[in-house]
């Protein structure tokens, strides 16, 4: 009675000041309100009220941390069967169950979410683009690199060609969400140093972008979003750059960085802040560089110390280089974020690095688990 009455004053009030309140709580709260009333669910479906409801949420604390099951579920590996939400500070996630059959599948994910949402593929079958917190989720149709590797069937393999990784990103000037699959060309038998295919949603259909990349690109990392591009460490002798504007679907090269003659398994790119990163092994240190596009220069950011994370992670470190995820606010009235980072050997390994004390400590830890990915909850969807 208390909560129905509660609810009533509520709805006394003006809209504007009703839709101020409810944009400051949490999905779940919001999405059980929607059956108040016709006029709050109207408020909670409308496109404008999730926009904000997600940029309050976006800056008012530190992302949830997904992981995403890395292979099929079967007696021997019980967790693979969902996607999970990580509770750091413990060995424990909260399961969260899908409408589409999860059982015999493995999937990637992409790296980094937009607005809530993620990005779940695998090479031979369709992808989805999913809002783990609402459950909602649009299937995918498969690309034409997709439909190559099907029809080739087990010869696809004696091809040697390497698997590219799914970007996910938004034209920051439309607010567009964009899908890009950039791969290399010859050893299909394809024309130019590589193919790029861009996924529209408006029409549900896949699309080649020409020119496409001048350079071939490393497949294993996955290609990471900031502000407004997709970017890709390039095959060359020297290593570079290659970054794609999701506005203008134009190349270009970012070169002169400081990990140039460095192995490709040495280093990996992540967006922190919303400034590209790359971190670098350098024994006994894992460096964090940073880029500043305004003057085209990078800077160290970060220097994790890998004995001191060893005791977690074993000689994991040394076999490829460790992962940022986030920076994580925590105590806002430090003047240095703590960075958040996994092995990508033991995904199910999270460690926090705070730099301003140089001290360490576990986050989560559980045995393979899955593909971890940061994200905050919104109501979000793509129509």
């Amino acid at each position: 009675m208390a909560k129905k009455q509660r609810c009533l004053r509520m709805e006394s009030l003006p809209q504007d000041v009703v839709e101020h309140i409810l944009e400051r709580l949490a999905v779940n709260s919001l999405l059980r309100f929607k059956s108040v009333s016709k006029q709050w669910k109207s408020i909670v479906e409308s496109t404008s009220f999730q926009k904000r409801q997600f940029k309050l949420r976006e800056q008012s604390g530190d992302p949830d941390v997904l992981m995403v099951s890395a292979g099929p579920n079967d007696d021997i590996n019980p967790f693979f069967d969902a996607l999970r939400t990580l509770e750091l500070g413990s060995s424990s996630a909260v399961k969260i169950p899908t409408d589409w059959d999860w059982e015999k599948t493995p999937y990637l994910v992409s790296h980094g979410s937009f607005d809530g949402l993620v990005c779940l593929y695998y090479h031979k079958i369709s992808g989805f683009v999913v809002n783990p917190t609402t459950r909602w989720y649009r299937p995918l149709p498969l690309c034409h690199l997709q439909q190559l590797i099907l029809s080739l069937g087990d010869s696809y393999y004696q091809l040697k060609h390497s698997h590219s990784k799914l970007g996910f990103g938004k034209d920051k000037f439309t607010g567009t969400y964009k899908l890009v699959w950039l791969y290399n060309s010859s050893e299909i038998s394809l024309e130019n140093a590589t193919t790029c295919e861009v996924f529209d949603f408006s029409t549900n259909a896949w699309r080649y972008v020409t020119p496409a990349a001048p350079y071939r690109v490393v497949g294993g990392p996955d290609p990471v979003y900031v502000d407004g591009s997709l970017h890709w460490f390039t095959e060359c002798k020297e290593t570079k750059i290659l970054s794609f504007d999701l506005h203008t679907e134009a190349f270009q090269v970012i070169s002169k960085a400081p990990f140039a003659n460095v192995h490709a398994d040495m280093m990996v790119m992540c967006n922190l802040d919303n400034r590209l990163c790359v971190s670098e092994m350098k024994r006994p240190n894992q460096v964090i560089w940073s880029f500043n596009s305004a003057n085209q220069t990078w800077h160290q950011m970060f220097s994790i110390d890998l004995e001191a994370t060893s005791h977690w992670l074993g000689n994991f470190p040394y076999a490829a280089a460790l992962a940022p995820l986030t920076l994580l606010d925590g105590n806002k009235k430090k003047e240095k974020k703590k960075l958040l980072f996994c092995s990508r050997v033991l995904g199910g390994t999270l460690v926090v690095h705070d730099p301003e004390t140089k001290s360490y400590h576990l986050a989560f830890d559980a045995d393979s688990i899955g593909y971890p990915v940061c994200y905050f909850q919104s109501l979000i969807s793509i129509s």
